[in-house]
């Protein structure tokens, strides 16, 4: 399989970025998106030129690292499917593909294809810890949580921060991902000592980092590479509404 690329280079967050055209000759089907990317680098670094950057770690699909537009979608054309999970066999033999860079102002690019998501990152932190007394506390198993309950919560942790909810978007929001956080704590009797707190705090984290608002028009969900559904952002919203009404009433 021989493809025609349209990646985008940058050399830096302040420099001015633009396509460049490649050519990925003897694609194997069987290869990950990763790895074709990896053979075009190789062929690059023989040259004497300067390989590709992208963002890449565990190559399985949990750890979030591998996010990019692939001909205008996040983590490319198949759905609940990572870009290091998305394989060759499903492109053409001679197709041109294009590849970007998560667009969002609160995730600046470094280089290439990687950019910063530390923001996702403080805000998790905003949200603080789960509060635990470690004296005679019963074995967690002891608790019961309704399987409703314990699946919605299950459901929304199978968040992998990756941002794709943030790139697909068109006011680049991160709601999707702020309400998996909230909402697989909050669900369960664990996370429920802090969940005011937590939700007030994160949301005002991601706020402060220049996410923009939800519309409600569900891109995000659409490429959400685990399903995480608009659900947990109306849970968010409800969350956040009882808490700042609570607050209130407590002042």
């Amino acid at each position: 399989m021989n493809l025609t690329l349209r990646v985008w280079r940058q050399s830096g967050g302040a420099a001015k970025g633009r396509f460049v055209e490649y050519q990925a000759k003897g694609v194997s089907e069987e290869m990950s998106f990763l790895e074709m990317l990896d053979t075009v680098n190789e062929e690059l670094i023989g040259r004497g030129e300067e390989p590709i950057a992208f963002d890449h770690d565990c190559r399985e699909g949990i750890c979030g690292a591998c996010g990019m537009v692939i001909d205008g979608v996040p983590h490319g054309p198949l759905q609940a499917t990572t870009t290091c999970q998305l394989h060759m066999r499903f492109f053409k033999d001679g197709q041109t593909v294009t590849i970007e860079p998560w667009r969002a102002g609160a995730f600046p690019v470094i280089k290439d294809l990687a950019v910063d998501r530390s923001a996702f990152d403080r805000i998790i932190q905003a949200g603080g810890y789960v509060a635990v007394s470690t004296g005679g506390v019963p074995d967690g198993n002891a608790i019961p949580i309704g399987k409703d309950v314990s699946d919605r919560s299950m459901d929304a942790a199978q968040c992998i921060g990756c941002g794709a909810c943030v790139a697909a978007c068109k006011n680049a929001s991160a709601m999707l991902f702020v309400a998996a956080k909230i909402s697989h704590l909050g669900l369960l009797p664990q996370g429920k000592v802090e969940r005011e707190r937590r939700v007030v705090n994160m949301v005002e984290a991601m706020d402060s980092e220049g996410f923009g608002s939800c519309t409600n028009i569900g891109s995000c969900e659409a490429v959400c590479p685990k399903g995480i559904t608009l659900d947990t952002i109306s849970l968010m919203n409800r969350e956040f509404l009882r808490a700042r009404f609570t607050h209130k009433s407590r002042d």
